[in-house]
């Protein structure tokens, strides 16, 4: 996720975002997340895309017991936290800016007996990805990583090199430009893309992506 500081006053009615934490009941427990607006901008706050890809997975229709799976851009941390509080094997990363308050939250939320199940790593899209194992990844995951344009063929670049044709990518967004259908489209010529949850009072929507079997990585 991008360190984007914002300005306040510029948008009075996220209000909530500008708190010093948020609690969320997720997993069968009780979460509360860290949040540093002036600091580190959009990467330290709970956007409602995390918050609605976290009760997508608590649906059970993916099973996580054991999966092996990273989330981009994870920001506060609360998507990969909930994956590995249901059982996945969880690396949850940001770019390094990020990464000691992203720990603290993973440290704070995550049962001491679990914490082997998530590791935080930093990852800048498109960057150092022989870091990471091509293919080696069955779930990757991402809340509201779809909306600056110019980090698009590096978002690209990396949910190729971490699928294989098993993985399942889940992307939870907010359709809110033309840019963003864009990336859709752009995603659909890789990978089998199909929406697969909508929040209608929240307005976010859920996308899954499978790999196709005749591609070839960018």
């Amino acid at each position: 996720m991008a360190l984007v500081p914002y300005n306040e006053t510029l948008v009075p009615s996220l209000s909530k975002l500008h708190e010093s934490s948020a609690e969320f009941d997720l997993a069968n427990h009780r979460i509360r997340i860290s949040q540093n607006w002036n600091q580190l901008g959009v990467a330290a706050v709970v956007w409602d895309a995390a918050v609605v890809l976290c009760m997508f997975l608590e649906m059970g229709t993916i099973d996580l017991k054991g999966k092996r799976a990273i989330e981009l851009g994870a920001g506060t941390g609360l998507v990969g936290i909930v994956a590995a509080l249901l059982g996945a094997k969880v690396t949850i990363t940001d770019r390094k800016p990020a990464l000691e308050f992203l720990a603290a939250n993973v440290q704070e939320n995550i049962p001491p007996s679990q914490r082997p199940s998530a590791q935080v790593s930093e990852l800048t899209w498109g960057e150092n990805l022989d870091l990471y194992p091509p293919g080696s990844y069955e779930l990757v995951l991402g809340a509201d990583i779809v909306y600056l344009e110019e980090t698009f063929p590096a978002l690209l670049k990396t949910i190729e090199h971490l699928s294989s044709e098993n993985t399942v990518v889940l992307l939870s967004c907010r359709i809110r430009y033309e840019r963003d259908e864009r990336f859709l489209m752009d995603l659909s010529r890789r990978f089998s893309v199909e929406e697969v949850h909508y929040d209608s009072e929240r307005d976010v929507h859920i996308y899954r992506a499978v790999k196709n079997t005749n591609n070839t990585e960018l």
